[in-house]
């Protein structure tokens, strides 16, 4: 089964905390993810700053520039992984260096 592996925090911290050293944390995180086998994908997102969120009602569309309200924790990246239970995703989120300073939520993703 494949999951997405959200990882959400205070993006204001993801590049300034001295305890985080995100790229190469995340650069040997991704390549264990790769070796076992179960990465299918994931990246980096920009910060809320370069978001936009589109909508049409009645047959118009809306579009607003990020960041939308003052929120504590924003999407900051993501992993779809394939594992074989929900136990198996959780064993990896824990491994997730943003776990330590963030949240990690996992979802599994239907099949089309």
């Amino acid at each position: 089964m494949q999951y997405m592996m959200l990882i959400i925090g205070d993006e204001s911290r993801f590049n300034t905390d001295p305890g985080i050293e995100p790229n190469r944390e995340f650069a040997a995180y991704a390549e264990a993810l790769r070796k076992a086998g179960v990465m299918k994908g994931g990246d980096r997102l920009y910060p809320t700053q370069r978001s936009k969120r589109v909508s049409v009602r009645e047959g118009k569309t809306r579009v607003i520039d990020g960041p939308y309200a003052d929120t504590r924790e924003q999407v900051g990246g993501y992993f779809i992984l394939e594992c074989k239970d929900d136990a198996e995703a959780v064993a990896y989120a824990e491994r997730c260096p943003a776990a330590r300073y963030g949240t990690i939520e996992i979802r599994p993703i239907v099949p089309r």
